[in-house]
């Protein structure tokens, strides 16, 4: 019999996670030169690196000869006093997929279920097959996550429910109202997962506290990371935050050293540059309605989004994609996620953005 064959069927089922396309990867697809590419793809921050992180890694250059610290004491720390929880409620993690899927291995495995909405985060159903567990995909409500139809959807072999505010690939948002009843009324033995990737990107008017609610409801893990506002994606490094009872299964199933010195280091320093994010969310917020003005000037229809991305519907996506490829800019397909007849664009500079529109007016009169 085949080697691969004795690997459990429910991982020779699982569909592998398609990134964005890299730019390098296109230039070689294409002859195009890189310095012309513009990726647009990954919802990456157009504006790079914190200064403050840049000092950072470099002072860390030099100790990258040893491990780092496996209990990420520094960011922790600092962690604990940017949002008011002892560290023992603070997991950190290879990005915040890696926090998904701890909470996957600690809480799911077969015979158990894991709740999520349909056009939601990929990471959600691939953590929860390679446990053996059952997804259970509740239908999307105008493209953003119907909480009673999840709620209605728990059943006793649930033991996670994953939950994206800002949703990913749609942008839609969940007010803190409605997640707070949810919560109330959620099973008290079922993880419900925030995964808050995008929270940096959030307008005041429609910002809430879900830290607070830490303090009543012990099943709540919220999930950040640094790869997005706070622009170090290439580093990968998130944290978690959660009841120290949940924190203590998840460093059970966490590796030693997951987070390496350079990204800790980064991260750390990150996390004070207030003004560098500041900048970063200014930059989105007009970066948006430009695209916005741009999609209705073309007659498209987009999902109006909290998050550093939008998501349009394209007559013909999958060739209008290829259109653009030809012209060295890369956004995403989402036939992945359900969404056949739709792309997502990140937010990038002025300049990119502008050359994304016109790009775009192009592959739709191709």
């Amino acid at each position: 019999m085949d080697l691969c064959e004795q690997s459990p069927s429910y991982i020779r089922a699982i569909a592998p996670y398609q990134p964005g396309k890299p730019i390098s990867e296109l230039a070689r697809e294409m002859g195009l030169d890189e310095r012309k590419i513009i990726k647009l793809a990954s919802n990456e921050n157009p504006l790079g690196v914190s200064p403050r992180a840049k000092a950072a890694i470099r002072k860390a250059l030099k100790e990258v000869g040893r491990y780092p610290d496996g209990n990420a004491f520094d960011l922790k720390e600092a962690l604990s006093r940017r949002f008011g929880v002892p560290q023992e409620c603070i997991v950190v993690g290879n990005g915040s997929n890696d926090l998904l899927e701890l909470v996957a291995g600690a809480f799911l495995a077969p015979g158990r279920a894991a709740v999520y909405s349909q056009h939601a985060f990929a990471v959600y159903p691939l953590a929860t097959e390679a446990r053996g567990a059952r997804g259970i995909v509740v239908p999307a409500r105008n493209y953003g996550h119907d909480l009673a139809a999840m709620l209605a959807a728990i059943t006793p072999e649930t033991r996670v429910v994953f939950i994206a505010n800002p949703n990913n690939p749609t942008g839609t948002l969940l007010r803190g109202g409605e997640f707070e009843a949810f919560l109330s009324a959620a099973p008290r033995d079922v993880a419900v997962v925030i995964d808050e990737a995008y929270t940096e990107y959030l307008p005041p008017e429609v910002r809430y506290d879900s830290v607070a609610w830490l303090k009543q409801y012990r099943n709540l893990v919220i999930t950040r990371t640094f790869s997005k506002a706070y622009g170090l994606a290439g580093l990968r490094v998130g944290f978690a935050l959660m009841h120290p009872d949940v924190a203590d299964l998840l460093n059970r199933v966490r590796q030693p050293f997951n987070v390496n010195s350079l990204a800790l280091a980064a991260a750390t320093a990150a996390l004070a540059d207030r003004k560098f994010v500041a900048e970063s969310t200014k930059l989105n917020r007009s970066g948006m309605r430009r695209l916005e003005q741009g999609f209705r000037k073309l007659g498209l229809e987009f999902i109006p989004s909290c998050a550093n991305f939008l998501s349009f519907r394209v007559p013909q996506a999958g060739a209008v994609y290829q259109r653009l490829l030809r012209q060295g800019v890369i956004v995403r397909p989402v036939a992945g996620y359900g969404m056949p007849d739709h792309l997502r664009v990140t937010v990038g500079t002025p300049k990119e953005n502008e050359r994304f529109l016109k790009a775009l007016r192009a592959a739709l009169d191709d």
